[in-house]
Parts: structure tokens; C-alpha cells; sequence
């Protein structure tokens, strides 16, 4: 059934169904950065210095380390900057849920109006039947 609100209905679950694929979205990115910031852990873990050697081993070796460290560094960052998005994108969702729900509760509300003057109209159409035939019923009466 058809009312004022069925068209802002469809425009907010519209808008929810949006919401919700840009937080699946969000959680993907942030399992992603995870797992980069997990990766980048254990490379650093499997990183070993050497025990002898030259100095410019040694150099390469500290370099290799720092790169790692600044790469761990930015997956942290990354992963913080993931989860805030994935908290916005919530939000958001649950702005677009309310916002669904309310217009959905409006339309189910004119519909259940709708209903009750159709009922209403209907027993008021089958009394003014019943009259009518009680009428003629008597007026044949009458007549015999």
C-alpha cells in the first residue's frame, strides 16, 4: 500500500543499505591493515643481526632494522586511522538505521489509520445495509 511516507521508506533504506556496505567496507580495511601491521611484526622478528663482520654490514643491517621499525610505525598508524573510520562508519549507520526505522514506523502508522477509517466506513456501509433491508422487510409486512 501506497502513502506520503512509502517514498521516503525507500529513500532511507536506500540510504541504510549504503551505510552498511561502507562499514563492511571499513571492516575489511581494517583486517587489512591488521594483518599488514601482523606481517610487518614478524618480518622484523625474522630480521637477525650478524655476530661478526664489517661495520658496513652492521650499518645495513641497523638500516634494514630502522626501515622495519618506520614500516611497523606507519601499519600502526594505519590501523588507527582504519579503526576510526570503521567507528564513523557505524555512526553513520546507526543515524541511517534511526532514520529508516522512524519513516517506517510513520508509514505503518498511516497504514494502520488508513485501515481502521476503511473498517470504520465498512461497518457504517453495513448497518446502513441492514437498516435498509429491515426496512423493506417491514414495509412488506405491512403491505400482507
Amino acid at each position: 500500500m501506497k502513502t506520503r511516507y512509502s517514498s521516503l521508506v525507500s529513500v532511507k533504506k536506500n540510504a541504510m543499505q549504503k551505510s552498511e556496505r561502507v562499514v563492511q567496507d571499513a571492516n575489511k580495511k581494517l583486517r587489512d591493515a591488521q594483518e599488514a601491521l601482523q606481517k610487518s611484526i614478524e618480518e622484523l622478528q625474522e630480521i637477525t643481526s650478524p655476530q661478526h663482520g664489517f661495520i658496513a654490514e652492521f650499518l645495513a643491517n641497523r638500516t634494514l632494522l630502522d626501515s622495519q621499525r618506520a614500516l611497523i610505525k606507519h601499519n600502526e598508524e594505519w590501523v588507527h586511522y582504519a579503526n576510526s573510520q570503521l567507528q564513523n562508519a557505524r555512526e553513520a549507520l546507526k543515524y541511517d538505521m534511526i532514520e529508516y526505522e522512524k519513516f517506517k514506523y510513520l508509514e505503518l502508522q498511516e497504514i494502520e489509520k488508513f485501515l481502521k477509517e476503511k473498517k470504520i466506513q465498512e461497518a457504517k456501509d453495513l448497518d446502513e445495509i441492514a437498516l435498509m433491508t429491515f426496512g423493506n422487510k417491514n414495509d412488506k409486512r405491512q403491505a400482507l
